[in-house]
């Protein structure tokens, strides 16, 4: 199983990452789709290699193809979208009223239910910190009938798959150091 590979690798120090990490990606709050689809499109947003491969692996035993290119979508559309909106909401409102003029077509057609890719893009962008896309996909969870506990749980997926992703490169950065110190000495 790709999550006990990921669980492995992280150290004793993070043991409450890891402890979360567990009981997530075995939550039922969420369908497994709706759940999984989380799990990725955070992966791909924390751009760690490991934990992006370990997940997508993961993912591919309870998603569907289409989906799994949803969840890759929401990832790349919220890598864009929140550095656009993060900049309208910090300066003049006069950028706010002009158009973005940035493709977004996969938002009308993702290609799974609407409001599965809002729930992966509320988590995305909870990770780039963007809180106009914040407060934009809660809202139309909201209103597709999602309970506070579910957005809950993919932002705590969010923050979880975020925090695998920063402890495993800080420690390939402390293993990369030893190397090189290694060979210097």
């Amino acid at each position: 199983m790709a999550i006990e590979k990921l669980k492995s690798l992280i150290p004793d120090y993070a043991k409450d990452i890891k402890l979360n990490l567990s009981s997530l990606s075995s939550d039922e709050t969420l369908s497994p789709q709706q759940l999984w689809g989380t799990f990725l499109a955070c992966a791909l947003a924390g751009r760690n290699r490991v934990t992006i491969i370990e997940i997508e692996e993961e993912a591919g035993n309870h998603l569907s193809a289409e989906a799994v290119f949803a969840a890759k979508a929401a990832a790349s559309i919220m890598s864009m979208t929140n550095i656009y909106y993060r900049f309208t909401g910090m300066v003049d409102d006069t950028y706010k009223k002009m158009p973005a003029r940035l493709r977004m077509n996969i938002l009308a057609k993702p290609g799974v239910d609407k409001a599965d890719f809002e729930l992966w893009s509320l988590a995305v962008s909870t990770i780039n910190g963007c809180q106009y896309c914040i407060k934009s996909h809660e809202q139309k969870l909201r209103n597709s009938g999602f309970s506070q506990e579910q957005i809950q749980l993919a932002v705590r997926i969010a923050a979880t798959v975020h925090a695998v992703s920063a402890v495993i490169e800080g420690e390939q950065a402390i293993q990369s150091a030893d190397a090189e110190s290694s060979k210097a000495a």
